[in-house]
């Protein structure tokens, strides 16, 4: 691999499947954003993520919660063993100065 790492995209959407986990070399699961959002309101959804964090940390993959929007959905996550986020809760798109100043101003989650 020679320093790289692989992340599956979309994990549990269009082509990300159990099958290709077990071929490529990956290193990070991104959880599609549906089953963040979802959560809530669905038992399976939440019953979906849950196991999807399970699976990334017996096969020793990273895993990310995509579309994070408000505390109760980083709660969760980080409550199921989510160690890294994404979304708009945690920073909206921005240029690269604002970006340099914000990551400098933020504690990261895992000072949280």
């Amino acid at each position: 691999m020679q320093g790289f790492e692989i992340s599956v995209d979309d994990f549990g959407m269009g082509y990300s499947s159990l099958q290709q986990l077990s071929r490529m070399p990956f290193t990070e699961l991104k959880i599609d954003r549906s089953f963040i959002s979802d959560v809530s309101s669905n038992t399976k959804s939440a019953a979906i993520l849950e196991s999807i964090i399970q699976l990334a940390g017996k096969l020793r993959l990273r895993t990310v919660a995509e579309g994070i929007e408000t505390s109760d959905e980083l709660d969760l996550v980080q409550s199921l063993g989510c160690g890294v986020g994404q979304g708009f809760l945690l920073g909206r798109p921005m240029a690269q100065p604002d970006l340099i100043d914000y990551l400098e101003q933020t504690p990261s989650l895992e000072a949280a």
